[in-house]
Formats: structure tokens, C-alpha cells, sequence
């Protein structure tokens, strides 16, 4: 499976010390370069710089090869660089939050997975609880609307009734 992830699901994620479900739920995950120098820049949180300075084996970091069109004006170089990696490889995913990156990516057929879908599927799979990934996302800063936390806790509770 190939993921490419943007720049503010993986901050996150650093954050709330849940990288690990990354590997167990997508094996790999690929960064482009523009991700991995906005993760190191000044302004990052000191625990993001120490993650992104010592890579996992899992992760790869990667040079993007197609060029920027006029679509991509308006966004970050990491949401540039993601979506036209993951144009590139032909991702099975990209993880971005970003909205006009959302629809960018989606408009070019690419699969957009949300930071929030991470620990709903992490979740799913019994590796956390959602309530706590979700409380501890907010926790850290991570903007996630309360009718959105509140849809995503429901759907996650009605498949547990289900499966009990």
C-alpha cells in the first residue's frame, strides 16, 4: 500500500504519540521533501523536529518529480508536493486536511484520508480508544468541529453494537 502523508496529520499524530499506528494500518508511509523541511522548520514543536530527525524504517521521504501546476497555486509547498506525489505513484491514499487541498486531490482522483480517519480506523481495528485519540488531538491543539467529532464517535460506536 502506498500513503503519502502532508504536513498537519503527521504533526499531529508526532503530538499525541500515535505514529505507530500509521505502519500497523498503511505499512509505509511516503513524505515528500517539502513535508520533512516544513515538520524541521523553526517554528515546529521541539517533539515534531526530535520525530522527523530520526525517521522510522517505515517512513520514506522522497523527491517529487511532476511539476506544479496552475491548480496547486494558493496551497503549501507540503500540500503541493503530497498531492503531486501521490499523483506520481499512484497512492492507494493522501493524508491532507487541508480543504482546498482535499478537493485538489479528489478533483485529480487521488483517495483523501483526513487525520481524523487515522484513529477511526486505528479504532476499528482495536488499536485505541477514539474517544481518548480524539479528545487528545483536541487536546493538542488540533482543530476538529464538534458535529464532526461528535458523527465520527457515533459511527464508530454503531459499528461496535453491531460487531458485540
Amino acid at each position: 500500500m502506498i500513503v503519502i502523508a502532508d504536513t498537519t496529520p503527521l504533526h499531529y499524530l508526532i503530538l499525541i504519540d500515535q505514529t505507530h499506528i500509521l505502519k500497523t494500518l498503511y505499512g509505509r508511509i511516503i513524505l515528500p521533501e517539502a513535508v520533512r523541511a516544513e515538520l524541521q522548520a523553526a517554528k515546529a514543536p521541539g517533539p515534531v523536529k526530535e520525530w522527523i530527525s530520526h525517521l522510522p524504517p517505515w517512513l520514506e521521504v522522497r523527491q517529487v518529480r511532476l511539476k506544479e501546476d496552475a491548480y496547486l497555486r494558493g496551497l503549501d509547498p507540503g500540500e503541493k508536493e503530497a498531492i503531486l506525489l501521490a499523483q506520481e505513484l499512484n497512492a492507494d491514499a493522501l493524508i491532507v486536511d487541508d480543504r482546498a487541498a482535499r478537493r485538489e486531490a479528489q478533483r485529480r482522483g487521488l483517495r483523501v484520508i483526513g487525520t481524523l480517519r487515522v484513529p477511526f480506523d486505528a479504532a476499528e481495528a482495536g488499536l485505541l480508544s477514539l474517544a481518548d485519540a480524539v479528545n487528545t488531538l483536541q487536546a493538542s491543539g488540533f482543530y476538529v468541529d464538534r458535529a464532526l467529532a461528535e458523527e465520527i464517535l457515533k459511527r464508530h460506536a454503531r459499528k461496535d453494537q453491531v460487531t458485540d
